[in-house]
């Protein structure tokens, strides 16, 4: 147990300073825009073309974990589409509720999965993450085409952003090196190597930096039901599917961790774009980002992982 938590704390040790970083100012906001930019489109392709190349995608492991996870993130959003009617908010402030119920933080989530279930089970958290990214991506846009102020574009603004996506991209072509059978070159596995640690520092520090508390506060019963689904609702859900599906104790164990990994950041910046409660969607990645802190060692430790 000391151990895993050892692995665990640190992450949440990084998005720590990230966020220190920031209300120092430690970088101008221009600064922060080009290490993000460097993370997402140079370090964390990178970093998961490798995971998703070496990852097990037997039967037991990477299959039920992808349709657990989308699954069950496709049935929180029909509920939350179902429930609209009755939630009494307006149309951009739900935007960012369904937001902040299905989507979560690949920052946060594959670093973790590495920590507790070693390699094997980042492979295997990159094969999920590669499945639900495009999926929830899409959906996503279309609810904030529908319901954002003054937006539209549906389906063909979620095209191009997913076909510009390089996290999607990286997922995509790792999945096509991994079913050739090929054995990655000595060369190529060492500029990896050195480049995959890169990745995760950067990737939690600019996942702190982003985060805003200012709003949180106001809408505090919102922010913590939003919280609830997040943390609770769709760990277990995905945990006790990917049991029913076949999948043995490291699929349950990713499933778990993908349900009760934080807010997207890039939920906030999406808000921001396509007419959604931007403020709110800041509140909720914040609260969740904490709230997972807390969360994922006792989920860990209620289902026997720690």
């Amino acid at each position: 147990m000391t151990a895993l938590l050892a692995g665990i704390v640190p992450v949440f040790a990084m998005i720590a300073l990230g966020w220190g970083l920031k209300m120092r100012s430690f970088l101008a906001d221009d600064g922060w825009r080009a290490v993000e930019r460097l993370t997402y489109f140079i370090f964390y392709p990178t970093f998961l073309i490798p995971a998703v190349w070496g990852a097990d995608f037997s039967a037991g492991t990477a299959g039920p974990v992808a349709v657990a996870t989308i699954a069950v993130s496709f049935a929180v959003a029909g509920l939350t589409l179902a429930a609209k009617p009755w939630l009494g908010i307006s149309d951009p402030a739900f935007t960012s509720v369904f937001q902040g119920v299905i989507r979560w933080n690949g920052f946060v989530f594959l670093p973790v999965a590495g920590a507790v279930f070693g390699p094997e089970g980042l492979g295997t958290a990159a094969v999920a993450f590669g499945v639900l990214a495009p999926a929830l991506n899409v959906i996503c846009v279309l609810v904030l085409a529908r319901w954002g102020a003054g937006q539209g574009g549906g389906w063909r603004l979620a095209l191009r952003s997913l076909s510009r996506n390089p996290i999607i991209w990286a997922c995509g072509l790792g999945a096509a090196l991994n079913l050739t059978g090929l054995v990655p070159p000595l060369l190529l596995s060492r500029i990896f190597e050195l480049m995959g640690p890169g990745a995760i520092a950067l990737g939690l520090i600019t996942a702190g930096a982003g985060l805003s508390f200012r709003y949180a506060a106001t809408r505090p019963l919102m922010i913590l039901a939003i919280s609830a689904v997040k943390l609770i609702v769709l760990p277990v859900g995905m945990y006790y599917l990917a049991g029913l599906l076949g999948g043995d104790r490291l699929a349950q164990g990713v499933a778990l961790l993908a349900g009760s990994a934080p807010g997207a950041a890039a939920s906030y910046v999406l808000a921001r774009q396509m007419g959604g409660d931007a403020p709110l969607m800041a509140g909720v990645v914040a609260f969740t980002t904490v709230g997972s802190a807390i969360t994922i060692p006792i989920l860990l430790g209620l289902f026997h992982f720690l």
